[in-house]
């Protein structure tokens, strides 16, 4: 009988992949940190928000106390700011419900193709009491008068150096609009010309620079934009020493009596990218101060 000889099969452990993270460097970690701000300042131009703030002024007729206002600024249609993000901010704009819609400048940048398109869907805005604009330096850097007819034909109200006396409930104010100061256009006197020296004044001015000026005016309250927020910015509104920065790029401010709203809009220019300054849409809620 020929003789068995049987073999005892090894058992072999499974062999364990070597995962092993290579160790940090001051660099790695660098290159990781940049990478991941890239791919949040991809991300945040689509992250829209909702702003809420309540401001009180001394000279709201109390029958106007909660008057909504919302605004809009910076739009910016282009390759960079598409119909989808600016439809998502009409219809956020919309549910709000306000009494008042604010636009101030900067729709469209540089192609002129832009601007119709831009009209259409901004005329599709809903406030009770009306849709008001004022234009910006990329809108008369691409065709001012080809934007202002196109709103105008929408039923948004632009207002070009020029106020009216806002009327509802048997209240008034004077709202105003200037044209933009960096092309030089900007005539303060001329859109606060038949307002009363004691009523209140809400001026729609697409650069914040008018701050002093207004204040000298009188104006109670400047709606602007034209900053983005600074569109990429690691830096608090606040200085060291925890008082506000000079210079105002986004939300609440004051000068004298007179204050000021810097919305940080919603487009982007130059690189279509945001960082600590999502997109924006504005609900003001104006109070009587006493």
């Amino acid at each position: 009988m020929a003789n068995t000889i049987r073999f005892k099969e090894r058992s072999r452990a499974p062999r364990r992949a070597n995962h092993a993270q290579p160790p940090a460097t001051p660099l790695r970690t660098l290159a990781a940190s940049l990478a991941q701000a890239a791919r949040a300042a991809l991300a945040e131009p689509y992250m829209l928000s909702v702003e809420r703030h309540e401001i009180a002024l001394r000279r709201l007729p109390p029958e106007l106390d909660g008057l909504r206002i919302v605004q809009l600024s910076d739009i910016h249609h282009s390759p960079f700011t598409g119909r989808s993000q600016i439809m998502h901010a009409i219809e956020t704009a919309n549910s709000l419900e306000p009494d008042i819609i604010a636009l101030t400048g900067d729709y469209v940048s540089h192609d002129p193709s832009y601007a119709s398109p831009c009209a259409e869907m901004l005329g599709r805005l809903r406030a009770r009491h009306g849709v008001y604009a004022v234009l910006g330096n990329h809108d008369h850097w691409t065709d001012a008068a080809l934007i202002t007819d196109l709103f105008r034909l929408a039923g948004i109200q632009v207002l070009v150096n020029e106020g009216m006396r806002f009327e509802l409930g048997g209240a008034s104010f004077w709202l105003a609009g200037v044209d933009d100061t960096m092309v030089g256009l900007e005539d303060l006197p001329l859109a606060l010309a038949g307002s009363r020296a004691d009523e209140m004044k809400l001026l729609l001015a697409h650069n914040p620079i008018i701050l002093r000026r207004a204040a000298r005016a009188g104006v109670d309250l400047v709606l602007s934009g034209h900053t983005h927020g600074g569109q990429i910015t690691w830096r608090s509104e606040k200085s060291a020493s925890g008082r506000p920065r000079r210079r105002i790029l986004r939300g609440l401010g004051r000068r004298g009596q007179t204050q000021i709203y810097v919305t940080r809009g919603l487009g982007t220019v130059v690189l279509p990218v945001r960082y600590g300054c999502p997109p924006e849409v504005s609900l003001l809620e104006l109070r009587c101060a006493n």
